[in-house]
């Protein structure tokens, strides 16, 4: 259980809560096709991810089963990006992650040093026994930064479901405690 996330530090970032002054940060990416193409949502209108982000300024703690932390992803000062751990079951220790970033900084891994720190954060403080990660298959940069940080693909879905008009494929990532344990962050 996370009562209230405090900001994690990394090399390079910094992981926090969302605040009111990250609205145009947020909006620069939030509204772009190239971030939303994978994205159950269309690119956000200023009124969109105005909503957006006050909900995210809720996702602060993992209390109970269902729950979402959203921190955002914060470079030198600048919002370009966020994470998510969802707290998937607590009877079962599961618990999912995931990622979006600004395209303008992709490619210097950013993404994957966010990731390490919610894998840390969910097999560290949250105990879970599995995280698992999800993209679209066609999301070939987040299936990379999966790998990278040692998750296993699991699954390679086809056809599951009807994804912005048509049928799309999913791949599914996943991470045991034990792979955890001996992976080179833990």
């Amino acid at each position: 259980m996370i009562e209230q996330f405090k900001p994690i530090v990394t090399k390079r970032l910094v992981l926090r809560p969302f605040t009111a002054r990250d609205e145009e940060d947020m909006l620069e990416f939030e509204s772009r096709e190239d971030v939303a193409r994978y994205l159950f949502n269309e690119p956000r209108t200023r009124e969109d991810n105005a909503r957006e982000l006050a909900a995210r300024q809720t996702k602060t703690a993992l209390r109970k089963q269902g729950d979402t932390l959203i921190p955002a992803i914060e470079l030198d000062g600048k919002v370009i990006g966020y994470t998510v751990l969802s707290w998937l079951s607590e009877q079962n220790r599961q618990g999912e992650f995931g990622y979006v970033l600004h395209p303008d900084f992709g490619g210097q891994g950013y993404a994957t040093e966010a990731g390490i720190e919610m894998l840390r954060l969910g097999f560290e403080e949250m105990r879970l026994y599995r995280i698992i990660g999800r993209c679209d298959a066609r999301n070939t940069g987040s299936a990379r930064v999966m790998e990278r940080i040692g998750m296993r693909k699991e699954a390679h879905f086809v056809g599951n479901e009807i994804f912005k008009g048509e049928w799309g494929e999913e791949l599914v990532y996943a991470m045991l405690e034990s792979e955890w344990k001996q992976s080179p962050w833990a």
